[in-house]
């Protein structure tokens, strides 16, 4: 491909993947490269990633960011889960949260031992063995530097990507205000050259980072990636989000709410709700949207609704001679689990861990393109699970969804699950088998069979240990303050 070192890397937009990727590069390769990020005041970002999993904490140390100096300039809460409802059915609901279920031993996991609890009639709810779930419930929170409970955000993606923006300049980021006009290349091996912008400036870099949102300026309409359509797994292709002003203390936790077509989210900051509507259009119209979202908000709103159009998938290849594809350029799978910012910030971490100093080498590109797709695609698995594991008879949305082919990897786990609940996992996975456990259980899957380690143990025996599971729950969370005490207290706005 190219053996040209690469010392300039050029970031083609800003928002919260732009200013990831800049934050990222520019603290840990920083001696090594120069960074400039080329954005317009005058071009909005979807900006509405504003729920996220507890891999961001691990990220946000590695950038050795100030916890209490984010979660202000952010008005950012804190989060424990998400709280399904209507979704196997109206009227359920039921609670994915970050943490552990029980207690696993080496022999099988937690589940087991409970579902021979539950056929004895001593064990209570699956909910009642988890710590994260129980404070979520209570609206409690509390952390410390001991950790002990899990927890990720909710913040305002606009503040986050000014709060990156000051932490990348600081460290030597080039920010660039301009429209790109075009983008050029190089005549025989069609490698970026440099971005011409809109007032005759061109910009140029040995690598480039497209953060151009869906439409992929340099990735798919320079380069011509290819895109992988997955819509007939995840038939959602719209989102209107809205903002509203708080009316009731914020809760620890995100709220996703299944409508006839789709799901609603409900995200609670320190200043604000920010809501949305997820739909897909061939059940539900643009304008009956509209009016869905606006008659379900709890609080008056602060903007108008904002329609975002898109098509569930990925790139074919999210990195393409000497372009990086980050964020909305590179896939979508739909905001359901709060992945996306994720994928932002693993993407960068890989690419810092692969960076081409000597050259882009067309191995490199293969290993970086195999480990995106290997962990989007069990992302895409994990999320068309919510929706095919549902008995909403009602909905023609829902029937769509419930009999539907599923990819074969995602068949094999729902059928371990059910003929022998095992919810396997890999160093690979993002979501772990507590995640799977809660899902399944919730979409009201329930196992056929299960390993009987729990056998081994007196119905006495079992009944301590589910009690002294809970004792020690019960007792963290009635010491923790509510999550609005917690948040004035370390880090109000």
């Amino acid at each position: 491909m190219s053996t040209t070192p690469v010392k300039r890397v050029v970031i083609a937009g800003g928002g919260t993947a732009g200013w990831v990727a800049a934050a990222a590069l520019s603290k840990h390769l920083g001696p090594l490269i120069d960074v400039a990020l080329v954005e317009s005041d005058e071009i909005g970002t979807v900006g509405v990633g504003e729920a996220t999993i507890p891999t961001i904490r691990t990220f946000h140390r590695l950038l050795e960011l100030d916890e209490r100096a984010f979660l202000r300039a952010t008005q950012a809460t804190f989060k424990l889960g998400i709280a399904f409802e209507n979704w196997a059915r109206r009227g359920d609901r039921y609670f994915h949260a970050f943490g552990r279920v029980g207690q696993s031993i080496w022999m099988g996991d937690f589940q087991h031992m409970w579902l021979r609890g539950r056929e004895a009639g001593i064990a209570d709810d699956l909910a009642a063995y988890c710590l994260e779930m129980a404070a979520a419930e209570a609206g409690k929170f509390a952390t410390s530097d001991k950790g002990g409970i899990n927890y990720a955000y909710h913040f305002d993606a606009g503040l986050y990507a000014r709060f990156l923006r000051s932490f990348s300049e600081a460290r030597g980021v080039t920010r660039i205000e301009g429209k790109i006009a075009s983008v050029r290349q190089d005549a025989e091996t069609g490698f970026i050259q440099a971005l011409d912008l809109g007032d005759g400036r061109v910009v140029a870099g040995d690598l480039f980072v497209d953060c151009t949102g869906f439409r992929g300026l340099l990735i798919e309409q320079t380069l011509h990636a290819g895109y992988e359509d997955w819509s007939h797994w995840l038939p959602t292709n719209r989102a209107l989000a809205v903002q509203t002003a708080s009316l009731v203390p914020a809760r620890p936790y995100t709220r996703a709410i299944a409508h006839e077509a789709g799901w609603q989210w409900q995200i609670p900051l320190q200043h604000r709700v920010g809501n949305g509507l997820v739909y897909c259009s061939d059940y539900l119209s643009d304008e009956a949207a509209h009016e869905t979202l606006l008659g379900s908000i709890d609080g008056p709103p602060t903007t108008e609704p904002r329609l975002i159009r898109y098509v569930t998938g990925r790139r074919k290849q999210v990195w393409s001679k000497n372009c990086v594809a980050l964020g909305l350029a590179s896939s979508f799978v739909e905001p359901l689990e709060s992945t996306s910012i994720h994928l932002i910030m693993i993407g960068v971490t890989r690419l810092i861990q692969n960076f081409p100093f000597g050259g882009i080498k067309p191995s490199l590109v293969r290993h970086y393109n195999a480990l995106a797709e290997t962990e989007l695609e069990r992302v895409r698995d994990f999320i068309i699970l919510h929706y095919y594991l549902n008995q909403r008879r009602d909905d023609p949305f829902w029937e769509r969804c419930r009999t539907m082919p599923i990819p074969d990897s995602l068949a094999h786990r729902i059928d371990l699950f059910r003929e022998a609940a095992l919810t396997p996992q890999s160093a690979d996975d993002l979501f772990q088998s507590d995640s799977w456990l809660q899902v399944m259980f919730g979409q009201r899957l329930e196992p056929e069979g299960y390993h009987r380690m729990g056998h081994m143990l007196s119905e006495a025996h079992l009944r301590r240990a589910f009690a002294e599971v809970q004792q020690n729950i019960a007792q963290t969370v009635a010491r923790m303050p509510t999550h609005e005490t917690f948040l004035r207290q370390y880090c109000a706005a």
